[in-house]
């Protein structure tokens, strides 16, 4: 998961890719060292189109969460945010190929997307929340040049990464059932006495068919994951959608029966020209004015949504791929992971959110990629996909909001990294994972963690351990709880 150049096996990979080795092999096999990591260009294409397979959702999800109405002042066009994300991850995967020569495969990342529509974009403008996304990126890039990238590393404990992994996907399940109606808000305050906040369906019963569709959807992807069948994902948005367009057109549905939204029939051509009507829609003007706090845990928030899980992924399918040396070292991981932080800028700037490595790639290797060139396969897939826009706008809301859920229930496996009889462990990650889905706030189960976690180890008698730059950080956060009283104060 980290770069080609992973404890080299033979001198010509120890020069990089495009170094000279002996003749009598294609010019795709010296560059991206096919035959020295005892792969085959079949493998390798096979391996890209896998992982392709498996990851294509994104470009029929990230558009669901970054084109949510009322989730910012102005809701992004759906076709343009489905541009863009193909673009952008057509690019950085592309990238990741040629110069990293690893079969990783980057995308927008959920978790970045769900901190910019629910936590960035409701205090400043979408070209600004872009503009964030894009310093979040340099940011990343500036940790890795700099080596702070380990210093960080260190400090936020390991069950902490697993719990914003975990908090991040009930807060994503959370969203995807609100899209699909499966879950709604109750009329009027809710918590008051007798009242429930949220409620099943409406009047606590499942009504209509688009539920019904999601239902499904989610069943058959599950049921596909158990099986372990490929593209599980995919191939469920694929088969609920074929479900909608029978229950649309049997049962006489037309476009507000799916709530006003993407309706399961197309009403022009399957191919279409590309929309980049987002890209370049960065600005930096006014991002101050939402204070400097607000910004520094933004900017805090969007680099642990997409610093860490990149870490953990591109170390795991490194050692999976067998690139990594017996140590478990991969000396190619700071390219890779500066790659993964241009992948902010680039999704900043695309108008896609930040990119980052996916998981999903473990297809693909699994299907025995190994090099580089799998994952220029990957990204001349997402490049198709960016005449194919009209089909993305097939797939209902509903539909799409299953793979959230499924998504969700894959991001709280990292549970079982968690020891529960630890308090020091166990409240700090309770806090953090709660608290994402219940304040509907990424930043406030991050806090809530961080400071309870110096405080009970302050409680223990252990006030050392976790460090001069987590209490720096808990300070951090006081003050990000504090900031209505303590701006009230200092407006006196």
């Amino acid at each position: 998961m980290t770069h080609s150049q992973v404890e080299p096996k033979t001198s010509a990979e120890d020069a990089g890719p495009g170094s000279r080795v002996p003749a009598g092999r294609s010019w795709l096999d010296r560059y991206f060292h096919i035959s020295d990591r005892g792969s085959t260009l079949a493998r390798e294409v096979r391996g890209g189109v896998t992982t392709f397979m498996a990851m294509a959702y994104i470009v029929l999800l990230n558009p669901v969460i970054l084109s949510v109405p009322d989730a910012s002042k102005a809701t992004l066009d759906a076709g343009q945010v489905t541009t863009a994300t193909a673009f952008a991850a057509a690019a950085t995967t592309i990238v990741m190929g040629l110069l990293g020569n690893v079969p990783l495969a980057l995308a927008a990342g959920l978790s970045v997307s769900a901190v910019l529509a629910f936590q960035v974009a409701p205090e400043m403008t979408w070209a600004n929340a872009f503009g964030m996304c894009v310093i979040y990126g340099a940011v990343i890039i500036l940790l890795v040049v700099t080596g702070l990238r380990r210093l960080i590393m260190d400090a936020i404990p390991l069950a902490m990464k697993h719990a914003i992994t975990m908090g991040i996907g009930l807060f994503v399940t959370l969203i995807g059932l609100v899209q699909a109606g499966f879950v709604t808000s109750m009329p009027g305050p809710g918590g008051l006495a007798g009242e429930k906040p949220i409620q099943l369906g409406t009047h606590d019963m499942l009504t209509g068919w688009p539920v019904l569709c999601f239902a499904v959807t989610v069943l058959l992807t599950f049921m596909l994951q158990v099986r372990r069948v490929p593209g599980a994902i995919l191939i469920g948005i694929v088969g609920g959608t074929l479900f909608a367009a029978a229950v649309h057109q049997f049962a006489g549905l037309d476009k507000k029966d799916w709530g006003g939204r993407n309706a399961p029939e197309i009403t022009g051509g399957v191919v279409s020209t590309p929309d980049f009507g987002l890209f370049g829609n960065v600005s930096f003007d006014g991002i101050a004015d939402v204070g400097a706090v607000t910004v520094g845990v933004i900017v805090f928030t969007l680099v642990l949504a997409g610093f860490f899980d990149a870490i953990g992924t591109i170390i795991g399918i490194g050692q999976q791929a067998d690139l990594a040396d017996k140590d478990g070292k991969m000396p190619g991981l700071n390219k890779a992971l500066a790659i993964d932080g241009a992948g902010g800028v680039v999704g900043g700037v695309a108008g896609a959110s930040g990119q980052t490595v996916f998981v999903e790639s473990t297809a693909g290797v699994g299907d025995g990629a190994r090099t580089g060139l799998a994952s220029v396969v990957t990204g001349l897939g997402f490049t198709l996909c960016l005449f194919f826009t009209p089909l993305a706008q097939v797939i209902p809301t509903q539909v799409a909001a299953a793979a959230l859920v499924v998504i969700g229930s894959m991001m709280m496996t990292n549970a079982q990294h968690i020891d529960w009889n630890d308090p020091a462990t166990s409240v700090p990650v309770f806090l953090t994972t709660v608290l994402m889905p219940f304040t509907y706030s990424i930043t406030a189960g991050i806090a809530a963690g961080c400071v309870s976690y110096v405080l009970i180890k302050a409680v223990q008698g252990k006030w050392r351990d976790p460090g001069w730059l987590m209490w720096a950080l808990a300070a951090v956060f006081l003050v990000y709880f504090a900031l209505s009283p303590i701006e009230g104060w200092l407006g006196r």
